[in-house]
């Protein structure tokens, strides 16, 4: 993801995450860490025919991976194109040399807490209300990357 990928991800964004959208200062921090020898970050973009239809990203500090987004436009659901963004981010975890990566998943979005299971990852506690205008909780899960297989 490039900074002239951010107007079709914010747009992806509002039509999937119309009550917690990221901002574009947001994006544009997280870009900022994903460039250089110092770069903590991996955010990617998957196009169709030059459209944006999906994105990720990962940042990674001390040996601890953390699966910031991953969105998949909903015609693209079920064409595996998650799996294709997270084993993406799960490699660079390994290169960033982490030993485990955590999310946050919304509770009510099965989806994609069947994706994360299907790659090992495991549910390890809730966040209350992490989920903010909605007041929605967040299933934590956990992957020990070492010995990881890609899907």
């Amino acid at each position: 993801m490039r900074w002239w990928d951010l107007e079709p991800v914010l747009a992806l964004e509002h039509a999937l995450f119309p009550e917690d959208a990221w901002s574009p200062g947001m994006f544009w921090s997280e870009l900022a860490h994903a460039r250089g020898p110092q770069a903590t970050r991996r955010y990617v973009v998957a196009e169709e025919d030059g459209e944006i239809v999906g994105y990720a990203g990962l940042a990674a500090v001390g040996g601890l991976g953390d699966v910031q987004t991953i969105a998949v436009a909903r015609g693209q659901w079920g064409t595996g194109l998650g799996s294709r963004l997270l084993t993406d981010l799960l490699q660079h975890a390994t290169a960033f040399e982490c030993d485990e990566v955590l999310l946050e998943v919304r509770v009510d979005n099965t989806r994609a807490q069947k994706l994360y299971e299907r790659f090992g990852f495991e549910p390890i506690g809730f966040r209350r209300g992490y989920y903010q205008p909605g007041n929605i909780d967040a299933l934590v899960m956990r992957l020990h990357v070492q010995g990881t297989e890609t899907h």
